[in-house]
């Protein structure tokens, strides 16, 4: 008998059994860096220069206890969080959480669709009434139709056009000694427009809808792997494991492209005297260094920006969607998952098109479409702070977590989390 020893062999499958963890924590860190993100980070950089670089390398920490929290609600009690909230709190409890998830990711729905309607009308001459439409259109037919995983496999590919930031940063001048300051010391201005800025930084990376969304999708996977059986999903340290690794991939990934984003819009934007993003076609100026060289630079930019708004949008508004509607479904004890069929899940996939909708409404009010982001954002910042303090209750509580309740270091990052962002809410309100 002869054995394999070869190295190489190894280490591709060790490679290879990394990758295989990746799931949840990947696809919501992906969604994370959604149209509202974009628009945020650009502005940011846009009206602050490296003002706010800090804020990437700070809160990925963070970030990252934040999910890995609500990963392990959802992978130990096999419930999302709504479900968690519904078996062990009062009425009244549950139903502002399901309300305030329910609010901030419409109005964040409604700010995608039409952040993607007017990437599209840089490229096509059409009217936004009609691009809106057709956006809503389609992703309630593949989020309805289609299998979510097969669906979410195919808009990856479009994500990759985030590398379009990575790639600009180190083509244009940068002066990397003040870059590198301004990414490990923290700038705090108590301004009105500073604080705003900042908490919308915040809410559109540590955000309602990616809490529960993560908690749902490990009880997808769960169900899926066939692991479950009633309420005890047979967890053990080797699962958490795994779990960490595919959300710490997923946050750094995010954050990495969101420092990028800040840092792009800083050297592009703010440094030509662009100080405010009123416009797609402001934001994507942003892009034109990467292609300078090529005929019709600036539709090429154009192009590039709008498909990378588009299929993050297409990949965003389901998971807003859906982790609405898993809220809402966990509340009522209806069933609740996108890989089941519309006759056999009414009440989850009524939740999904009646957000949608109104998120589409959204976009008549007379909200301009990127400052409707970068609003969304804010909301999510001030929403995120009361759904914080739930998930710290329920992830450090002996009795629904058992042995697997947070340890020290999840803690101290949690209730710091908690402690800034409602501190950045509150100085917010206060500036007002």
């Amino acid at each position: 008998m002869t054995l394999n020893n070869n190295p190489k062999r190894a280490k591709k499958k060790n490679i290879w059994k990394w990758f295989t963890v990746l799931g949840p924590g990947l696809t919501t860190g992906a969604a994370d860096d959604d149209p509202s993100g974009i628009a945020t980070y650009s502005q940011t950089g846009a009206q602050f220069g490296y003002g706010q670089l800090w804020t990437a390398l700070y809160m990925l920490p963070f970030m990252t206890a934040v999910q890995e929290a609500c990963a392990r609600i959802g992978l130990v009690t096999n419930k999302g969080i709504a479900a968690v909230v519904k078996e062990h709190y009062s009425k009244p409890v549950l139903y502002a959480v399901v309300g305030l998830v329910v609010v901030a990711n419409t109005i964040n729905i409604g700010a995608d669709i039409g952040a993607m309607a007017e990437a599209a009308n840089l490229l096509v001459p059409m009217p936004f009434v009609v691009l809106t439409l057709l956006f809503t259109v389609s992703i309630l037919l593949l989020e309805i139709f289609t299998s979510y995983r097969l669906y979410s496999k195919i808009l990856k590919w479009l994500a990759l056009t985030l590398l379009a930031y990575p790639i600009t940063i180190f083509i244009i001048h940068q002066d990397w000694p003040l870059v590198f300051k301004s990414s490990v010391i923290p700038h705090v201005e108590f301004t009105f427009a500073f604080l705003f800025i900042i908490t919308g930084v915040f809410g559109t990376t540590i955000t309602p809808y990616m809490f529960f969304w993560e908690a749902s999708q490990e009880v997808e996977e769960i169900k899926e792997k066939g692991h479950a059986d009633g309420n005890k999903t047979g967890v053990c340290w080797d699962d958490i494991h795994n779990m960490r690794k595919d959300n710490t991939a997923g946050m750094i990934i995010s954050e990495f492209t969101t420092w990028c984003i800040i840092l792009v819009g800083a050297a592009v934007l703010h440094q030509s005297g662009v100080k405010d993003i009123k416009t797609a076609a402001d934001a994507a100026k942003a892009l034109e260094p990467l292609v300078h060289s090529f005929p019709n630079a600036g539709f090429l930019a154009k192009l590039i920006f709008s498909i990378g708004i588009i299929g993050l949008g297409l990949l965003a508004v389901p998971v807003l969607s859906g982790s609405a509607a898993y809220a809402v479904s966990e509340a009522f004890s209806w069933k609740a998952s996108l890989n089941l069929k519309l006759k056999h899940a009414h009440g989850f996939y009524g939740v999904i098109t009646i957000a949608t909708l109104i998120g589409l409404i959204i976009n008549f009010v007379g909200i301009d479409p990127v400052k409707a982001l970068v609003y969304t954002a804010v909301l999510n910042g001030i929403a995120a702070v009361p759904l914080l303090f739930l998930v710290i209750k329920i992830s450090t509580s002996d009795k629904i977590m058992g042995e697997y309740k947070s340890g020290w270091l999840s803690k101290a990052l949690l209730w710091i989390t908690f402690l800034v962002m409602g501190g950045a809410a509150v100085a917010l309100l206060f500036t007002i």
